[in-house]
């Protein structure tokens, strides 16, 4: 018999005036397409500040529209992160492009800078034919795809350098980090997703906010814009007749009902974020003392937007060592998870492109490693005391 779970790993955060602005909507002949999507939209775009969003059906959908539009297809390389939900490499696969790992940074567990730098420059030798003679030209490198990891952006202000170096587009994953900020070079504090060409969210129920299931695309450019709300809806364009399709496309729309749970909830963005943070910081308290756990820590130039509350044990310890602490944790109730299995030792990619263990030693060491505690933004004080002491009895 399974022991009764006392903690949930995550839970989303509903209020009534939420649950008032869904059952509004219901009472309107608009469900789909309507004022509530609108409405969504704009106050997204505004809160990001940029001058687009396209509201969809979840956060795989919005990566996989932003790779439509930007022309990424069979053949184009993209480098991405290994360390990641394994969405952000299928919609790669989706348009038969390749996703190219290169390894993380070991405190930030985001995608290293300075190797992109060097698969970069690699893909454009073997490109122009410097692999040798007679050997097939790599396919063409065609943009950089950062996921901020757990609400930690990414050192965006890098990736853009290397992206205008080598003409690339850059789509943010920031499915993890909505309200994320980054400091720049110049001082200025800049929101995750408002970096690269167009960005992707999630509004899953264990992210910051939630609309059920759904996604969004922001992005600076009109042209990007208008191909996504093309293709979320059947390939139609705003103009045309319903049943006239301009291009492929796909049933990706989120309805008002979601839309409308997704005004309300953000209008509490901020506070919930604020939330979040203080669960995270009570953490910190608990365990930051433990030398067998390497603790999530914000540095000066960032701002995170805490999705997750991950730890690493130290180098000692082994992946079974780590599961044993995990089936410790859910013995007394308490839900707990690891993050991320890496994606290109998933069985489906080992066996697509021969990845085995050993290619990104980092990933696999970091993913060897992680423990998800219980993480939400009305977990109360108590229950970080309840998880810190069965963690440490358990070390």
């Amino acid at each position: 018999m399974s022991t009764p779970i006392k903690i949930p790993l995550s839970r989303p955060d509903i209020t009534d005036e939420d649950r008032a602005l869904v059952l509004a909507t219901l009472r309107t002949p608009q469900l789909s397409l309507g004022p509530r999507l609108r409405e969504f939209e704009e106050k997204f775009a505004r809160f990001l500040e940029v001058k687009h969003a396209v509201a969809v059906n979840s956060g795989t959908s919005a990566l996989h529209l932003c790779v439509r539009a930007l022309g990424i297809g069979e053949g184009d390389a993209v480098i991405t992160t290994p360390f990641s939900f394994i969405a952000s490499a299928n919609c790669l696969l989706f348009e038969r492009a390749r996703p190219v790992f290169v390894d993380i940074d070991p405190e930030t567990l985001n995608i290293d800078p300075e190797q992109i730098e060097a698969k970069a420059k690699e893909l454009r030798r073997k490109r122009s034919g410097g692999a040798g003679r007679g050997k097939a030209k790599a396919g063409r490198l065609k943009a950089i795809l950062p996921v901020h990891v757990f609400g930690r952006p990414c050192d965006m202000p890098a990736i853009m350098e290397i992206a205008k170096r080598y003409e690339l587009d850059v789509i943010e994953d920031s499915c993890e980090a909505l309200g994320a900020e980054l400091r720049t070079k110049s001082g200025e504090w800049r929101k995750a997703g408002s970096f690269g060409r167009c960005a992707a969210f999630g509004f899953y129920p264990n992210k910051q906010m939630t609309t059920g299931e759904g996604g969004m695309v922001v992005t600076d450019d009109a042209r990007i814009a208008a191909l996504c709300r093309s293709m979320r809806n059947q390939g139609r364009s705003d103009k045309a007749a319903w049943l006239q399709h301009e291009r492929l496309g796909y049933n990706y729309r989120l309805s008002d009902i979601n839309c409308a749970l997704g005004i309300s909830q953000l209008s509490r963005l901020k506070e919930m974020i604020a939330k979040r943070a203080r669960v995270a910081g009570w953490y910190e308290e608990r365990i930051k003392d433990l030398a067998q756990v390497i603790v999530p820590k914000q540095g000066e130039r960032e701002r995170i937007s805490w999705f997750v509350y991950v730890i690493q044990l130290s180098k000692r310890f082994s992946r079974k060592d780590r599961d044993r602490i995990l089936a410790g944790l859910r013995a007394q109730g308490i839900a707990c998870s690891n993050y991320f299995t890496p994606i290109h030792l998933q069985p489906f990619y080992r066996k697509a492109f021969g990845f085995k263990p050993g290619d990104f030693p980092v990933t696999e060491s970091a993913g060897a490693r992680t423990v998800a505690l219980p993480f939400f933004n009305l977990m109360r004080e108590e229950q970080v005391d309840s998880v810190g002491e069965c963690l440490k009895e358990l070390l």
